[in-house]
């Protein structure tokens, strides 16, 4: 009864606890490769299950049938031993050998099926390169060309979210420019590393549109558990739009005349948390749209809001410059040619910041601006923001979300 209280009081639903449907479960699987992972897990967990069964009901009959139950059967003469009987030995061999061989076939399979994209899909492939960064991905599109300004183009760069048309092959060239990475999605894809000076890739497949959790599944440093990314899968006509749209330069905002410079009262006052009230290690999304329906919370973000102040964009466009953004980072089109840090063109489009620890919304971003150190430990900004002495005020703050949002 106070157990049951306590629960009810705890508000803890015991079915929780045997739910395998998390956001990374691999259980519940998206595409072909992830699937194969999966039987090949299972024909191992129904033959050690069988193994278990067998060795414990062994046990537990020799342990009540033979065990002592007076003193003198404590001290008697043990019962003929059954070591060194052929039929014995060579049975279990049999049975260890036929269980390797059960699991062998589909592994052997797997290993062959997962390695690379099939030959009858090899013509249908679409070719992406992911590079690991300490701690963030980057994704470029080596077939489709951006424009910067005028006629200059160069390869489509898209950062932490990787956005793949659903239903058609994926080849994904695997690259880092530090150490060890290890590239993860669990319902489309197993574990594949990225390593230093070697060429790695891997191929997945959504079987329909959807939005699914990635991880960096290497220990690579302070940040490695935040280490987080996206797949977004599309369908073919809307994948092509968000090409078209990405392969444009960064959105310009018609900057109108204000009486001053400073930001709107609105956007000085945010709903819900300020910078500094938010705990270190807390990484929740505020949007629940983004956690219940999370691809038509994407599809959302790609529209500019309507409320926007072209002033404060503007404000926040020269503050970009000014404090140095531009040496890490590009905008294409506007300002900075930085490979240091993500590409920021469309960043106003995704739906997380920070290598997918963050919810993409104002209170979130303003929160990584103000103190990039408390939400990710280690990582280059914050160290930039040190060693340039870059200082922000909360003016800053709100004109340089105001300007990263409206880059869609």
């Amino acid at each position: 009864m106070i157990s049951t209280a306590f629960l009810a009081g705890c508000k803890l639903d015991i079915t929780e606890l045997w739910r395998m449907d998390g956001h990374q479960s691999t259980l519940l699987t998206a595409g072909p490769v992830a699937a194969e992972q999966k039987q090949v897990f299972m024909v191992t967990v129904w033959v050690t299950l069988v193994i278990f069964i067998l060795v414990g009901s062994t046990l537990a009959y020799a342990m009540i049938k033979f065990r002592a139950r007076t003193a003198e059967e404590e001290h008697a003469e043990p019962p003929p031993q059954g070591h060194g009987n052929p039929l014995v030995e060579l049975s279990l061999i049999a049975a260890s050998v036929g269980a390797l061989v059960i699991i062998a076939v589909p592994t052997l399979r797997a290993i062959w099926y997962t390695y690379d994209v099939p030959v009858e899909q090899k013509d249908n492939v679409y070719e992406v390169n992911a590079t690991g960064y300490q701690w963030w991905f980057r994704f470029e599109y080596p077939t489709e060309q951006a424009t910067v300004k005028g006629a200059q183009k160069m390869p489509l760069v898209a950062a932490n979210e990787l956005v793949v048309p659903a239903g058609r092959p994926v080849r994904v060239n695997l690259r880092t420019a530090d150490v060890i990475h290890s590239f993860w999605i669990p319902k489309l894809a197993g574990k594949v590393d990225m390593i230093p000076n070697r060429a790695n890739f891997l191929w997945l497949k959504a079987d329909e549109p959807g939005y699914y959790w990635g991880q960096c599944a290497e220990y690579c440093g302070d940040s490695h558990a935040v280490m987080r990314f996206r797949v977004v899968a599309l369908p073919q006509k809307e994948f092509y739009e968000w090409l078209d749209q990405q392969t444009k330069p960064a959105r310009e905002v018609a900057a109108q005349t204000a009486a001053n410079d400073q930001p709107k009262a609105q956007f000085a006052s945010w709903k819900g948390k300020t910078p500094d009230e938010f705990r270190q290690n807390e990484y929740g999304f505020s949007s629940e749209q983004l956690n219940v329906s999370p691809l038509e919370a994407w599809r959302g973000q790609q529209f500019p809001d309507k409320n926007e102040d072209p002033a404060l964009v503007a404000q926040g466009r020269k503050l970009f410059g000014a404090k140095t953004c531009i040496a890490c980072h590009t905008v294409r089109g506007h300002e900075g040619a930085g490979v240091t840090g993500p590409d920021l063109t469309h960043v106003g489009a995704r739906t997380t910041i920070a290598a997918g620890l963050l919810e993409n919304n104002p209170e979130q971003l303003r929160r990584w601006l103000h103190n990039p150190a408390a939400v990710k430990p280690g990582n280059k900004m914050a160290k930039g923001f040190i060693d340039n002495n870059i200082k922000l005020t909360a003016e800053d703050e709100i004109a340089l979300v105001a300007y990263l949002e409206s880059l869609k």
